[in-house]
């Protein structure tokens, strides 16, 4: 099976993929593997005949067993709790992931791109364009994200619906943004959809005071993007919860991840009747029969015998006022097994005000021992957290005493 891996910088431009993917969504062409990094990631480049990573055309891949048949698209996984994983989407999930988003939106039409396209928000822009048949909009590759780039951007699409994917930091800067062009463009979009990890609820009271249209979604590389829009599934998606862990099944689901068969053993399951993706996640169903996603599989943190939500903690950080956003994770401890520590961005009133909420919302013995405030999270390209620099940063606050 041929395979095309494609270097995409920080410069590149999103519509130089619009050809090889319309290739081979139309069973034409190689598959095709956007990379960010300098060479081909290793599982990819096991799978390549010519390992060079020069990215300068197609290659004819060893061992065609570690490639899913009828796969059209390799794509990474975040990387944000770990070594990244590339996922093999077909062409069968590609498009009923863009049918069942079309149905949820209430119909097709022009979508900006504002996020990396060799993962799969920013990809998933182009390929339901093509779907579509519209012409995607995209922000000047050399400028990064900023607000002026992203209205002027908006500014020039034509289609009368008009769609958008974004992650909490990039709304949170344009909700903030002095140009009164930018909240008139937001306006203007049928559907914002924002993922990437969890939105602070005042950022979401905010945009809805606005008048925006904002999809809070929950999916991953390995169902093709979003494909729960508020809570609830879109059509032809299944949710199931198995002691609290968070399975998503339907024809969205990959394959399974490239050069990997332990992890698909772990995480793909078929059933005979349908094909599910086992997460990392917890989640549970409220009262609307809306899925709530409460936290991680090693998101419990044993600190002094006790088991306490990383997750919980930082809810209730971020529910205190001045407080913009959190990260909360467990660092080892001689003493405690594991101590709590956050990463706070915004500014309460007090040190005292955080431990008070934490104590009031979750437990006393949840009030986190590191807290280190920040300008800003690290974030991936992809929008969410960048866990492993976080945990760094914290570390580094808990060896020196300097949290504060």
């Amino acid at each position: 099976m041929d395979i095309l891996p494609i270097h995409t910088p920080p410069d590149f431009n999103p519509l130089d993929l619009l050809k090889p993917l319309a290739d081979v969504l139309a069973g034409e062409g190689p598959v095709v593997a956007p990379y960010a990094t300098n060479e081909p990631p290793a599982n990819l480049l096991t799978t390549l005949s010519d390992t060079s990573g020069n990215g300068s055309g197609p290659h004819t891949g060893q061992g065609p067993e570690a490639m899913a048949p009828d796969t059209a698209v390799v794509v990474s996984t975040s990387g944000s709790t770990g070594q990244p994983k590339q996922t093999m989407l077909t062409i069968d999930s590609l498009a009923a992931s863009s049918m069942a988003t079309a149905m949820k939106l209430k119909g097709e039409g022009q979508w900006l791109c504002t996020l990396p396209v060799h993962h799969i928000a920013g990809l998933q822009v182009l390929i339901r364009s093509l779907y579509a048949g519209t012409k995607p909009i995209v922000m000047d590759p050399a400028s990064g994200f900023d607000t002026e780039a992203f209205t002027s951007a908006a500014q020039e699409m034509t289609d009368h619906h008009r769609y958008v994917s974004l992650v909490p930091t990039q709304l949170h800067r344009l909700l903030n943004s002095p140009d009164p062009n930018t909240m008139s463009v937001l306006r203007r979009f049928n559907a914002i959809l924002l993922g990437g990890g969890p939105s602070n609820p005042d950022l979401l009271g905010t945009a809805a005071s606005e008048g925006l249209k904002i999809f809070t979604t929950y999916g991953m590389s390995e169902t093709c993007g979003g494909c729960v829009y508020n809570g609830k599934p879109l059509p032809g998606v299944q949710i199931k919860l198995d002691d609290g862990r968070i399975h998503l099944g339907g024809e969205v689901v990959a394959s399974g991840y490239l050069n990997q068969p332990e992890l698909n053993t772990q995480h793909f399951v078929d059933d005979g009747e349908t094909r599910w993706y086992v997460t990392d996640d917890l989640g549970e169903f409220d009262d609307n029969g809306a899925l709530r996603v409460t936290g991680r599989i090693d998101d419990v943190v044993i600190s002094g015998g006790l088991k306490i939500s990383a997750a919980s903690v930082r809810r209730a950080i971020e529910s205190v006022e001045g407080v913009h956003s959190a990260f909360v994770t467990g660092l080892e401890s001689v003493e405690w097994g594991h101590v709590l520590a956050a990463a706070v961005v915004g500014a309460p009133e007090s040190r005292q005000t955080l431990a008070d909420a934490v104590r009031r919302d979750v437990a006393a013995e949840a009030v986190p021992k590191v807290v280190k405030f920040v300008p800003e999270l690290p974030m991936l390209a992809t929008g969410k957290p960048d866990r492993q620099q976080l945990i760094r940063l914290l570390e580094q606050a808990f060896r020196d005493g300097s949290a504060g």
